[in-house]
């Protein structure tokens, strides 16, 4: 009985092949729209992901409760070797590193120029996507030599090899001053780094600021066990952390985090005309089919065929006609998303030809590399399918409430 109906409905197809090509066609066409706008969407939210949770933000972060609005110099969190350690121990943490930020004067030969000074961990900014993952080993910051943002040094006329003083006010209330030596230029996606940032280790930044054992923000890198929040949570359990503020990336950074969100948003307009193309075809395809097959259905019915059984080989043409169209939309939507994957998307000649901008003082890659899931291809497939059956129901209802006689007269 099931072989019998899936092959009438296969003739059935073949019946008008225009007519079907065309609607496989509208249905593929769909389908690799659908596709691509998601390996494009996915690429884009990867980009901002790895730039936001990479050299500066991370996945989590540590901060004394009012230091994100006023970023005053002694609003750091005490005791900070302990808190790395306890914080490292937690199941889920990949890394943790601590910053200081302080603002200073900044001049290698007359003229003085505002920098933002930026302790690291050398050794763990260097990994991984760190903040001085891009640069090489020889020049990364030790005692008395620090790195500076290739704008800075731009603007400063400098290189590597000069000598840099630095000149500020200390947390408690001395002159903070020293002479530094450049040990590179660093260009990274923090955007603020690069137009005014001095970098250089921790040691000598709590030393030239008069912060002993202590921080401005620890920040912190999860593994893909937990989400953001859910460390978040588990770094709030922790006792060495009381008192302070620990929040996730999409807390930190709200606008991102919505700007992700409404680039989802926009596969969901390209599922919609899926639907309608599925619709609009299938329904199309299978009233003129029951229209011109009339006296023969009549017929079938005159002959003791039972209206669930006409029904039955309409839906089955149905679902037949929107699976041939999104599987032949699948292939080549899968196929066109690899090819770009090995290559990647260079949309900067949407931006005049800027490689990069920056958004909320983090530099936004504009090169792409779609991505798909096989949860993209799935919701696509189901949602023709879906449609295929909900376009076969007038069609077949029409079918089953046909007369015989009157039908055969037609």
């Amino acid at each position: 009985m099931a072989g019998s109906t899936l092959r009438i409905a296969v003739r059935n197809l073949g019946r008008s092949p225009k007519r079907t090509a065309l609607t496989l066609t509208a249905i593929a066409v769909a389908q690799v729209g659908l596709l691509s706008m998601d390996g494009l969407v996915n690429g884009y939210v990867d980009g901002i992901v790895s730039a936001i949770t990479g050299p500066m933000i991370g996945d989590v972060q540590v901060h004394h409760p009012m230091w994100r609005e006023e970023r005053a110099l002694e609003q750091t969190v005490g005791g900070i070797s302990a808190a790395l350690e306890a914080i490292r121990a937690t199941p889920g943490v990949e890394q943790a590193s601590a910053r200081i930020y302080a603002p200073s004067l900044t001049a290698a030969k007359e003229d003085a120029h505002i920098a933002l000074v930026v302790g690291v961990d050398p050794e763990l900014e260097a990994t991984g996507v760190g903040l001085l993952a891009t640069v090489p080993k020889a020049e990364l910051p030790t005692e008395g030599r620090v790195l500076v943002g290739r704008k800075l040094a731009d603007k400063m006329g400098i290189g590597a090899g000069a000598e840099l003083a630095l000149i500020g006010q200390a947390a408690d209330g001395s002159i903070a001053n020293d002479l530094y030596i450049v040990s590179g230029l660093l260009h990274t996606t923090v955007d603020e780094v690069n137009r005014s940032g001095v970098v250089m280790t921790t040691a000598d930044a709590q030393a030239l600021f008069a912060l002993h054992d202590q921080a401005h923000e620890i920040v912190v890198k999860g593994s893909n066990v937990v989400t953001p929040e859910q460390l978040s949570r588990a770094l709030g359990a922790l006792p060495l952390l009381g008192g302070t503020e620990i929040l996730a990336w999409r807390a930190l950074v709200p606008d991102l985090a919505k700007i992700i969100e409404l680039s989802k948003m926009s596969s969901y307009i390209i599922l919609v005309l899926v639907f309608v193309a599925a619709a609009a075809g299938i329904a199309n395809t299978m009233l003129m089919a029951t229209f011109e097959r009339t006296r023969e259905l009549g017929m079938l019915l005159a002959l003791g065929c039972e209206p669930l059984r006409i029904v039955r080989m309409l839906t089955v043409e149905a679902v037949m006609l929107g699976a041939l169209g999104v599987a032949l939309g699948s292939v080549i939507g899968w196929a066109l998303v690899a090819v770009t994957a090995h290559t990647g998307l260079d949309m900067s000649a949407l931006a005049g030809g800027e490689m990069d901008f920056a958004f909320q003082g983090l530099v936004l890659p504009m090169k792409v590399t779609p991505r798909l899931e096989c949860f993209d291809v799935a919701i696509g497939v189901a949602a023709v399918l879906f449609t295929s059956l909900l376009a076969a129901v007038w069609p077949a209802i029409h079918a089953a409430r046909l007369q015989p006689m009157e039908a055969m007269r037609a």
